[in-house]
């Protein structure tokens, strides 16, 4: 029997409205008892301004450590510039909060990444720091690209900042981009920090996030493919008749998939 690894539950699949309405921390609480050892909040979900206030973000982070789990700090926002600079004043507000926060992971998007990697820059915003900054594909061609992934972690080894940052693995974001998830894992497993659960339903622009099938070779295939102790989170939306249930069901398969 293999180990069981942590589930992260991402606020997002309880519903952005739900989130908005019910604030992080009560569904925080659901996915603890849905057996989750770990809640990613979304920056797009805080309701208010004010709830990224540092006084704020310390004191939702303390009530989820509270009840036993541990977070990751997720922003819209993208480490590089359409131009391929790097956004430090958008890595440095992450950061911020992600810290306040008591975040394990801070997650932000690639963004427009194209040849230089910036790494001394970034290490030195990230000196001292006691989160890790990890990077997701995502499903707009700027920030999801297969290429953009290779050439990042490319640059930055010839940089000679190799472990500087981490990968987000988003297996459901590839479909947007018409990528195999199989043959992205291979040549980025070893980048991978945490990952994203879900595939994608649909066709071109109407394609959504989905629960995978019972049964889906290519998804086992994918897990198989990227590292086995690496966090596991579910970013696909539960039935909204039965979320509990839901919940459960889905970090107890997961974990042990």
């Amino acid at each position: 029997m293999t180990d069981a690894v942590d589930v992260v539950i991402v606020a997002s699949a309880f519903g952005m409205d739900a989130v908005r309405q019910g604030g992080h921390l009560k569904w925080a609480g659901a996915s603890k008892q849905a057996g989750a050892a770990a809640f990613e909040v979304r920056r797009e979900l805080f309701a208010h301004e004010a709830d990224v206030a540092p006084q704020a973000l310390s004191a939702l982070g303390k009530s989820i450590a509270g009840l036993g789990l541990w977070s990751v700090y997720s922003t819209p926002a993208s480490l590089y510039t359409s131009d391929g600079h790097l956004d430090a004043g958008a890595l440095r507000l992450a950061l911020d909060e992600a810290t306040a926060f008591g975040a394990r992971f801070v997650k932000l998007q690639l963004g427009g990444f194209a040849t230089e990697a910036h790494g001394a820059a970034i290490a030195d915003h990230l000196r001292g720091a006691s989160v890790r900054l990890v990077v997701e594909n995502g499903q707009l061609a700027e920030g999801g690209s297969l290429a953009q992934f290779i050439g990042l972690f490319d640059a930055l080894a010839r940089e000679g900042h190799t472990d500087l940052l981490g990968m987000t693995f988003d297996i459901g974001n590839w479909a947007w981009r018409d990528v195999a998830p199989l043959d992205a894992a291979g040549p980025l497993a070893a980048h991978v920090e945490y990952i994203h659960c879900k595939t994608a339903v649909g066709e071109g622009a109407r394609r959504f996030p989905a629960a995978p099938a019972v049964g889906d070779t290519q998804f086992a295939a994918v897990l198989d493919t990227l590292p086995r102790h690496v966090p596991r989170g579910i970013e696909f939306p539960f039935d909204t008749n039965r979320i509990d249930a839901d919940a459960a069901h889905y970090v107890t398969w997961l974990a042990a998939a």
